[in-house]
């Protein structure tokens, strides 16, 4: 999947995304960029975007909940 050019999109378990941000850091590369979504269309929606290791350390500081969407670019 680090070949795919086109954009990636997974859903993910708020208990499993740090590691999943971890193994996309390093199998995809630090620089692809990434966003991760939780709770669409509900009252705490968020989006946080930025380079795998930028959203990796955002969510290792600040635990997930809820349900998430990450999407991924695809590789140039």
């Amino acid at each position: 999947m680090a070949e795919e050019t086109r954009t990636i999109i997974f859903y993910e378990s708020p208990h499993k995304l740090v590691k999943t941000l971890g193994h996309f850091a390093e199998y995809f590369g630090e620089d692809r960029q990434v966003s991760v979504s939780r709770e669409l269309s509900k009252m705490f929606e968020e989006t946080i975007r930025g380079t795998a290791t930028e959203v990796l350390a955002h969510y290792t500081a600040k635990p997930p909940k809820g349900e998430i969407v990450v999407i991924v670019e695809g590789k140039k």
